[in-house]
């Protein structure tokens, strides 16, 4: 009988795992982008009809610009994005969140200033984006609300669409209760975890109603 740890009770991954998780879930964004570009130029290799050669254009052309929005998306809420004790502009996460998130199913309503806040409160922000858009697997409106105002500032997300739920083990991750997993999906939220307990806060994830609200107080 083997006496390794239960997914429940795993101990935290070290500094290399957790880079190595990191770089698993931004290539697992990427690969389906940049793979429909690779797609197209192979189209356009065969000599294709006309009508067969613009469906390629095309399809290269959305997929460069999502793999590009997804890269600016995940360098800035995944990666180093300036010095250390850097100020972020949330007029440009605004523009990044939206860019990487609206894709026809889900869209954004922001309700936040344009003021610049420190680093790791606007990489958080952006993770319970992406946590949120977690909750409505079919689309919808994630709503983004500020607590508080100036450096201090937290956040509200409250996402509605069709069928909200809470993802299987996501509250347990935020939360603590339940060790990460050794893969891309579970990282990041225990890193949206890592983030608030950075900025001296922590994340909850709760249904009310038809609503699943994410909240950093």
């Amino acid at each position: 009988m083997s006496d390794a740890p239960s997914s429940a009770t795993a101990s935290a991954p070290d500094m290399l795992e957790l880079a190595a998780l990191l770089c698993s879930r931004v290539c697992h964004d990427l690969i389906s982008p940049v793979g429909a570009i690779v797609n197209g130029l192979e189209v356009l290799d065969d000599d294709p009809k006309p009508e067969d050669r613009e469906f390629a254009l095309d399809l290269i052309r959305k997929s460069a610009k999502t793999a590009s929005a997804r890269l600016q998306f995940c360098r800035l809420a995944f990666g180093a994005a300036g010095s250390s004790g850097a100020q972020i502009d949330l007029g440009d996460a605004q523009t990044m969140a939206k860019g990487h998130i609206e894709d026809g199913k889900c869209t954004i309503t922001w309700n936040l200033p344009r003021l610049l806040l420190p680093k790791n409160r606007v990489k958080l922000l952006l993770n319970m984006l992406v946590v949120s858009q977690h909750t409505i697997p079919r689309g919808g409106l994630l709503t983004v609300d500020p607590i508080g105002e100036g450096a201090a500032m937290s956040f509200r997300i409250t996402a509605t669409g069709h069928n909200a739920r809470l993802p299987q083990n996501i509250s347990e991750l935020l939360s603590g209760e339940r060790g990460p997993a050794a893969d891309a999906h579970a990282i990041q939220p225990y890193y949206t975890r890592l983030l608030a307990q950075a900025c001296g806060l922590s994340v909850t994830l709760k249904l009310e109603g038809e609503a699943v609200i994410v909240t950093a107080s």
